[in-house]
């Protein structure tokens, strides 16, 4: 079974036509990258996979439930990092992490497991005991990801995973990332950090103008239009969409 299954999915705003029959597979245990430019449809796509928007025609499936008709199963197997998420600032750190994990944990001990994973990937020292208020964006951002993949989702879909933190930071992140795939997990990321797509990802698919331009691993893509890097490819794609 797939994990995610996505099927000539159209969404308009108005007379704005978003997605324009935009079709893809994800396989489990992989990261799958969905890059493009701004307006393309990423954002879109992630929100109706993560059952926050339907979609005017076309299916997803997710482990084989329709997100329209069968939402709350859905639910069940994802975790969605938005990327304007936020935390609640006059918690700490980790009650923010205590207060998401009760929604998740079937009982005590799963909830102490979930918390104590959330601090360590979070990493945020003895400033998880500090206000979200007193965080960085950064360090804001790394707490996310620990809600995010600390409630251990089948599915976790990360918008800009990385956004707002420095280079070390988003190394770690991009590792937390990998050694989550390592355990079973998979991932659907979109990122305009085309080194980032590149290092993480096992398939990308570029999407311009609401429609799924290429697809494929870096390597193919890369070779395909012999390029040295993904950003490259991304160019290339864009610019043959436009005048080709």
């Amino acid at each position: 079974m797939k994990v995610v299954e996505v099927i000539d999915l159209k969404k308009s705003y108005g007379t704005f036509q978003a997605l324009k029959g935009v079709k893809f597979e994800i396989d489990g245990g992989e990261i799958f990258g969905l890059i493009g430019p701004n307006g393309a449809g990423k954002t879109t796509t992630l929100r109706i996979i993560s059952t926050l928007l339907k979609p005017d025609s076309g299916s997803v499936k997710v482990f084989g439930y329709d997100v329209t008709s069968s939402p709350d199963d859905v639910r069940k197997f994802i975790s969605y990092l938005p990327e304007d998420a936020g935390a609640y600032k006059e918690l700490t750190g980790l009650e923010y992490l205590r207060f998401i994990a009760r929604f998740f944990a079937r009982d005590e001990a799963e909830f102490k497991d979930m918390v104590e994973k959330g601090v360590q990937i979070a990493k945020l020292k003895d400033r998880i005991t500090s206000k979200v208020s007193t965080y960085s964006k950064g360090m804001i951002r790394r707490l996310l990801i620990a809600r995010a993949l600390m409630v251990n989702p089948k599915l976790a879909i990360l918008d800009e995973p990385t956004s707002g933190l420095d280079v070390l930071n988003a190394q770690e992140v991009r590792k937390v990332i990998k050694d989550y795939t390592k355990n079973g997990g998979t991932v659907l990321l979109s990122s305009h950090n085309m080194l980032e797509v590149e290092f993480l990802c096992d398939r990308i698919a570029l999407i311009n103008e609401g429609q799924i331009a290429r697809i494929g691993s870096p390597v193919q893509l890369k070779q395909e239009f012999n390029a040295v890097n993904i950003e490259e490819v991304f160019t290339e794609v864009i610019r043959c969409s436009q005048t080709c």
